[in-house]
C-alpha cells in the first residue's frame, strides 16, 4: 500500500516506524528538547540527516555521533538506532531522508564510518551549505507527486513514489552525499588578510567544474579583473587560474577514485574543455593518465 506524507509521523516517538526502502521520504524538522525517535529493530531504509542548526544526538548499535550545523550523519538499515535533540541544546534543525541508498555512495561514505553502520561526515564547509539546502528542497519538490501542491509549513514532509520522482530525488541526494564527503575531505582554505580572496576560493572549492574566469570571480567580489588577479596572487602565492586548475584536478581525482564515470564525463564534470586537454593536464600533474590513476587507486 503506498505511503502518503500525511501518514508519516511528524512528531516521532519510541518505536516509530520507518518508511519502506522503495520510497524516498524527505522532511525538514526543527524540534525542541524532548523530541526523539527510538527504533530498536533499526530501519528498513537508510536515513540521511543534515543539521542546519542546534544539535542532535544519534546512536546506532554501539556507535554514536553528535551533529551540529554542517554535519551529515547517515544510518544504514538493519541496526537498532535512536536519535534525539542533544542534551542541553535548545533545538535541533535538520533535513532528513529515508530511502534505499545507491551502491556507489558507500565508497564516498566509507572514510567516515564510525561503527555499526553509522557514518559521520563532520564540518561540511559553509560554502557548500546553500547547495546542499537547495538539493534537499528539490527533493521536497519531487515528492509533491502529480497534481499535488508543494509541501508547506515549518516542517514539511514529502514522499517521492513514482519512478521518475524517486530517481530525481535520489540524484539530488547523491549530490548532497558527494558534496559533503568531498567538502569534508578538502576543506575550504581560509587565507588571512582579505575576505574577498577567501570568498573567491570558497566559490572555486564549492563548484570547481563551473565556468569560472578571472572576470567572473572578480565580479563576485566587486573588484576589477586586474585588481582581483593581483590581490589573489599576492595573498595565495598563485594566480586565480592556477588555483582553479588545481581545484579541478582534485575534483577529477576524487571522481576517478569514487565513481565509475568515464574519463570523458569526469573531464566535463570537472570543468575541462575536452577529454584530450584533461588527460594531458592530469598526466602532467599526477604523472599518469586518468585511467591508470583510477586503476592504481583501486588496487
Amino acid at each position: 500500500m503506498p505511503v502518503r506524507a500525511e501518514e508519516l509521523p511528524v512528531t516521532a516517538a519510541a518505536g516509530a516506524p520507518s518508511p519502506p526502502p522503495g520510497l524516498v521520504v524527505t522532511g525538514r524538522y526543527d524540534q525542541g528538547p524532548g523530541y526523539g525517535v527510538n527504533r530498536p529493530g533499526g530501519s528498513a531504509s537508510w536515513l540521511f540527516t543534515f543539521t542546519t542548526g542546534g544539535r542532535g544526538l544519534l546512536r546506532q548499535g554501539t556507535a554514536g555521533a553528535e551533529a551540529g550545523a554542517g554535519d551529515l550523519v547517515v544510518l544504514a538499515p538493519g541496526t537498532g538506532h535512536r536519535y534525539t535533540v542533544a542534551p542541553g541544546a535548545p533545538h535541533w534543525r535538520f533535513w532528513w531522508t529515508h530511502c534505499g541508498a545507491r551502491p556507489s555512495w558507500t565508497p564516498w561514505l566509507a572514510p567516515y564510518a564510525v561503527a555499526d553502520g553509522l557514518y559521520a561526515v563532520p564540518c561540511v564547509p559553509a560554502a557548500l551549505h546553500d547547495r546542499i539546502d537547495a538539493a534537499f528542497a528539490r527533493m521536497l519538490a519531487y515528492g509533491r507527486g502529480p497534481g499535488l501542491d508543494a509541501p508547506r509549513g515549518p516542517e514539511p514532509v514529502a514522499v517521492a513514489e513514482g519512478f521518475l520522482e524517486r530517481e530525481l530525488a535520489l540524484c539530488a541526494l547523491e549530490e548532497v552525499v558527494l558534496l559533503a564527503a568531498r567538502g569534508a575531505r578538502e576543506p575550504v582554505a581560509e587565507p588571512a588578510g582579505d575576505d574577498r580572496v577567501c570568498r573567491a576560493e570558497e566559490l572555486i572549492a564549492a563548484d570547481p567544474g563551473a565556468p569560472h574566469s578571472v572576470r567572473s570571480l572578480a565580479e563576485s567580489v566587486a573588484l576589477s579583473p586586474s585588481r582581483f588577479a593581483h590581490l589573489f596572487t599576492l595573498r595565495t602565492g598563485r594566480s586565480p587560474m592556477r588555483a582553479l586548475r588545481e581545484a579541478r584536478l582534485r575534483h577529477a581525482a576524487q571522481l576517478l577514485e569514487a565513481t565509475d564515470l568515464t574519463v570523458e564525463r569526469v573531464a566535463a564534470a570537472s570543468g575541462f574543455p575536452s577529454p584530450y586537454h584533461f588527460s594531458r593536464v592530469f598526466r602532467e600533474h599526477h604523472g599518469v593518465p586518468p585511467g591508470a590513476y583510477r586503476a592504481g587507486e583501486r588496487r
